[in-house]
């Protein structure tokens, strides 16, 4: 066995990564040496939002010096098709455009600047359409990229009869661009068998393989994607990497020649689409008791023109609606609008906050009209043991009160509130402001199908280990993981293992890395590998040392030991010794998440493997002359679990937060009438720099048991934390109605300085 507290002994501040960014020594798929006879590619886009291609004239690109080829649909020997859930999405539009940044043609060139010019001279005529670009309006007109959604639990009709206080309103939250350091691409080389290699900057291997072999009409065995790391996701490269690996892997194909694609940052932000915007409205009934009886939600999701993973983002927001709060009496129900948009994609949170930020807005406004702090009705309705979700799931191990109140009494919220009320008191223009934020967010993916992974293990002769998953590293930490559940099984150093890229000839039919899963996922499946060479290793010593079976073995410290202590072998030793006994040093492990289950006909069932729970105590500054504000701290309470890389967690927690409160207060998407992207660039788009974060983040480690269905029971840590960041747009709230009572508060997200300054006077 290995020692239950191996992984307790080993540094939790182990980050494989560090000294190569730090040192500048990552490599990313810029950084790839290219190949003599690359080629390059540049993508001619849609100027039109919607409309019918009238004409297109080429001919002048096409003579231009260095211009190898111009490529329509016309050329694609498979299917214009890369849509992953709905096949709704061409690769190169044919007959119309759908939105400002639809892919027309792909140029290939000699050089970038040759490709660049040659996209200047092409001229297309398009005859404009009437454009839509608010889902509302959308709903209105039954314009829907998948079928609507709901989930219910009792019956809200009568329970809104017996409520002491009933409100009804509108929450609105807006897109949000991933900003990740490392725009699109790949990079494509031809085998010369007819089969393609790409480097690609994917959250998702194999939805490049499957898209790139349906485009181009060959099986998935000719395709291999190869993955080191990714420079950032957030979800942005969850499926829309696919359309970008199919171009350079088409242009490969058709030239025989390696093509390779890094988009332009501002192509980048023109082109790709980004978290989705909501327009909502709620229903919420409380008793006497300011008890939850009833709440109502409908959600319309701006999903842009074509479906992407808008209905898996959409189920999540559902199953998110009521954040960490019990109510008995639950109706909501969702709709995916098509505008012309480009297609909205998968983001951090994966539309579970745009619904936490609903219900945290529905409770803000009942406890306004009623007179009474906001977390007053957070506090007395809190999950406990057992709660049941209106999709059918109980809590089990639930932190929910836990977090609370630790985070109350921690923070000592009463000496908070007492200096906030006597600065608010003694400070006539800056007013501070005050919100908890209490979350649960579920981990698994939601189609249960892709709940599952594998991982390749060799044991070198000299005792190296190399492994290989489906994971990939894009800054969150999971290769150092990787890494430590493979020391921590063997009983080796972390320095004696290399992390090998994400293959799909060596690790096939991936899940992405999403849905705060890909630790769990692949950390399993990486543990079943390592289980099974430990376990003929195991055989051998019994046979050598003439042991009974049921001695235990204990693999730590590059030693392996009987229990008893009479009988011990040093790693390399035993590694030798099995390799002369020609034992099998490798291993393909597998996993699959348990119990998790969905019925979509009765939108019931247990979605996830467990869920995260926490609690943020926010409080700012507003500026009440110039709405100018700044955040003076977030405290936070976490469940972890049992934290494997306190190091590694930490920063998802500081984060995802700063990304949350950058969605909550100052990351503004605009697009005029007829679809134009105004905020199109770093100048205008605005993202939190180190003025814009919390002076102090304090973040308190809840230690729990965990789940046995986290890795190494470390609870999953990519998205929950970005939930903590809607306290800041309540925070802010509460600031502005400290300095006029009688301010009109919208609810509708970003909370920019601009729109504090209105509301400070509304």
């Amino acid at each position: 066995m290995t020692s239950n507290s191996n992984i307790k002994k080993r540094k939790k501040s182990f980050n494989i990564d560090a000294p190569l960014h730090v040192t500048g020594r990552t490599k990313y798929l810029d950084d790839l040496s290219e190949l003599a006879g690359t080629l390059f590619a540049k993508v001619y886009y849609s100027k039109i939002a919607y409309g019918h291609i009238e004409s297109m004239d080429t001919s002048k690109a096409a003579t231009m010096a260095g211009v190898i080829q111009i490529i329509s649909y016309k050329d694609i020997p498979g299917e214009n098709q890369v849509g992953g859930i709905i096949p709704d999405e061409p690769l190169l539009a044919e007959q119309e455009v759908h939105f400002i940044g639809m892919p027309i043609l792909i140029i290939v060139a000699e050089t970038e600047l040759i490709a660049h010019k040659a996209s200047q001279l092409i001229e297309v005529n398009i005859q404009a359409k009437e454009v839509i670009i608010d889902p509302i309006e959308a709903y209105q007109r039954k314009h829907f990229l998948s079928d609507p959604i709901a989930l219910k639990m009792g019956d809200t009709d009568s329970s809104f009869l017996d409520c002491e206080y009933v409100f009804e309103g509108r929450a609105e939250s807006g897109g949000q661009e991933h900003v990740y350091l490392e725009p699109q691409g790949a990079y494509a080389i031809p085998n010369g068998d007819g089969s393609i290699k790409i480097y690609s900057s994917t959250q998702g291997p194999t939805a490049v393989q499957r898209t790139v072999a349906k485009v181009l009409g060959v099986s998935m065995n000719k395709i291999e994607v190869d993955v080191n790391r990714i420079g950032g996701g957030f979800g942005g490269k969850e499926d829309q990497a696919s359309p970008w690996a199919a171009m350079v892997a088409l242009a490969s194909f058709l030239t025989n020649r390696p093509v390779k694609y890094i988009l332009e940052r501002g192509e980048d932000l023109q082109m790709t689409g980004k978290r989705h915007p909501y327009r909502s409205r709620y229903k919420i009934g409380l008793d006497k008791n300011y008890k939850i009886v009833a709440f109502e939600g409908q959600y319309f999701q701006n999903g842009g023109a074509a479906a992407d993973l808008s209905p898996a983002v959409l189920g999540r927001t559902l199953f998110h609606a009521t954040n960490s709060y019990f109510i008995p009496n639950v109706t909501v129900d969702a709709y995916s609008c098509r505008t012309n948009l480009p297609p909205n994609t998968a983001f951090r949170g994966f539309g579970g906050p745009q619904g936490m930020y609903v219900i945290e807005a529905a409770i803000h406004h009942a406890a306004r009209k009623i007179g009474i702090p906001a977390q007053l009705i957070q506090e007395r309705n809190l999950l406990e043991e057992g709660s049941e979700f209106s999709y059918g799931q109980k809590t089990e191990a639930c932190e929910a009160k836990n977090c609370w109140f630790q985070a109350k009494n921690r923070y000592d919220i009463g000496q908070l509130e007492s200096d906030i009320k006597q600065y608010n008191a003694d400070n006539k223009y800056t007013k501070k402001g005050l919100a908890l934020m209490p979350i649960c967010f579920g981990i698994s993916f939601t189609n249960t199908m892709m709940n599952n992974a594998r991982a390749l293990v060799h044991v070198y002769s000299d005792g190296s280990v190399g492994i290989s998953t489906g994971a990939i590293e894009m800054g969150q930490g999971v290769s150092s993981k990787m890494i430590q559940v493979a020391a921590s099984n063997f009983g080796i150093e972390e320095r004696q293992i290399k992390l090998e890229t994400t293959n799909t000839t060596r690790v096939a039919n991936t899940s992405p890395s999403a849905a705060s899963a890909t630790a769990d996922l692949n950390g399993k499946a990486l543990q079943d590998a390592c289980k099974q060479i430990i376990s003929r290793l195991k055989k051998l010593l019994v046979t050598k040392w003439d042991i009974p079976k049921s001695n235990v073995l204990i693999f730590d410290n590059n030693t392996i030991t009987s229990k008893d202590n009479q009988h011990s072998i040093l790693w390399k030793d035993l590694i030798r010794l099995a390799f002369q006994n020609r034992i099998n040093l490798s291993a393909k492990g597998h996993y699959a998440t348990p119990r998790i289950n969905f019925d979509n006909t009765t939108r019931k069932g247990h979605p996830f493997a467990y869920h995260v729970y926490g609690t943020a105590i926010t409080t700012c500054t507003v500026d009440c002359i110039r709405g100018n504000y700044e955040f003076d701290a977030v405290q936070i309470v976490h469940d972890f679990g049992t934290s494997m890389n306190r190091a590694v967690d930490l920063g998802q927690i500081e984060g995802g937060l700063a990304q949350g409160i950058g969605w909550m207060t100052m990351e503004e998407l605009i697009y005029n009438e007829a679809g134009v992207l105004k905020s199109s660039n770093l100048a205008n788009y605005k993202i939190p720099d180190i003025y814009s974060v919390p002076k102090e983040v304090a973040v308190h480690y809840l230690e729990t048991a965990g789940s046995d269905l986290a890795i190494l029971k470390s609870k999953a840590v990519g998205e929950p934390p970005l939930m903590y960041g809607i306290g800041a747009y309540f925070a802010l709230c509460n600031a502005i109605l400290a300095y006029n009572a009688q301010a009109t508060i919208t609810y509708v997200a970003p909370m920019t300085a601009e729109k504090v300054l209105m509301s400070l006077y509304s």
